[in-house]
């Protein structure tokens, strides 16, 4: 395994980009530590592919270095750079066996027949393949086919990082969950350095030690699930994760209240005197779990009116419309809700500020 920097990385597919906005992939300096499981997320066109295609080799960046446990690797191809990676599709050989397919890559590599046939046969038992190793791959259902091309990937024990774009897109969302969890106990089994791209958060947040949050071609917040739902340092992070996403209305602070089309909101210490210093567009940020909501009028609230309610089993969706911005409120299943009127609440230590999209902190 190896750990993967990028030092001043940025690419664009001009030949000769003359501004940000030119850049598909703008500077990145980051850091994939050796034997984490790391999932890239975004959504579709942000960078996320190019950003692991730079990785692999498969595309030389415009700017910057690629550095593999501090080797500049940035000039070799994926051949030199000993990576696996598994795509959107199936790649395998139909008119092989389960067990060749599996077997071709250390077969590549002149691996000893013993240590060649226990590989294989760990893999295929960690994939639940062990009763199709005789059969050919041309038989095989869909979902089976990528998790021969998982195995393709995982079958090598001395490679730097195992790239997966998008692996289960084609697999059945059925079974999707099952091959999440397969690939966590791969992590936990072979300590593999996974990176693995998705525009899906649920993929995302129940694979990943660590989220990789691209936007417009940013990394704009790397952390665990917990941190990008607590701590959403980005506008877009605080958008995409969490369903609904947060909450946001411009505001302006004087002191320790955020003011809202006249009303005050009560904000934190802390953040109200970062707020002094920050520049831009400012906007109050909460999570629909925090936000709080009262039938009977509430000081530093704002008055509201229900717009529906959305019953989802053991919780429910409150929408509610201010000033003809809706804002949602997640509510335990047996909470009342009351039609017409109603003041929703900002806990200050959960109410978080935003200055052009950026958290103030």
């Amino acid at each position: 395994m190896a750990q993967i920097q990028f030092d001043n990385v940025a690419h664009s597919y001009l030949r000769k980009p003359q501004k940000e906005a030119d850049f598909a992939v703008k500077t990145i300096n980051n850091v994939w530590d050796d034997g984490g499981a790391y999932a890239l997320l975004g959504p579709s066109g942000c960078g996320k592919t190019s950003l692991l295609n730079i990785i692999s080799g498969l595309i030389a960046p415009t700017q910057g270095k690629v550095l593999y446990d501090g080797i500049d690797v940035t000039a070799l191809p994926p051949e030199k750079r000993n990576i696996a990676q598994v795509f959107q599709f199936p790649v395998l050989y139909d008119t092989m066996t389960v067990y060749e397919n599996l077997a071709f890559p250390l077969r590549n590599r002149n691996i000893d027949q013993t240590a060649l046939d226990q590989r294989v046969r760990q893999v295929a038992e960690i994939l639940d393949l062990t009763d199709y190793l005789k059969q050919k791959a041309a038989g095989l259902a869909a979902d089976a086919k990528q998790k021969i091309s998982l195995g393709r990937g995982l079958v090598r024990s001395d490679v730097a990082a195992i790239l997966f774009d998008e692996p289960l897109t084609v697999i059945d969302p059925n079974l999707k969950w099952h091959l999440r969890r397969k690939l966590k106990e791969i992590h936990e089994q072979l300590k593999l350095t996974l990176i693995y791209v998705t525009h899906d958060q649920m993929e995302a947040l129940t694979f990943a030690e660590k989220v990789v949050i691209m936007y417009e071609g940013e990394i704009v917040q790397t952390g665990t699930p917990e941190d990008l739902f607590e701590n959403p340092e980005h506008k877009f992070v605080g958008y995409f994760i969490g369903s609904p996403g947060m909450n946001f209305l411009e505001c302006r602070v004087d002191g320790n209240v955020a003011y809202v089309n006249g009303a005050g909101i009560q904000i934190e210490g802390k953040t109200a005197d970062a707020a002094k210093k920050a520049k831009g567009n400012l906007e109050l940020g909460i999570r629909p779990k925090y936000l709080e909501l009262s039938s009977t009028p509430v000081e530093n609230a704002l008055e509201a009116v229900v717009k529906n309610v959305e019953d989802l089993g053991s919780y429910k969706i409150v929408a509610t419309v201010f000033n003809e911005k809706t804002l949602y409120v997640r509510l335990p299943e047996d909470a009342p809700v009351s039609a017409g009127k109603v003041w929703l609440v900002f806990p200050p230590l959960k109410t978080k500020l935003y200055a052009d999209g950026r958290l103030v902190k």
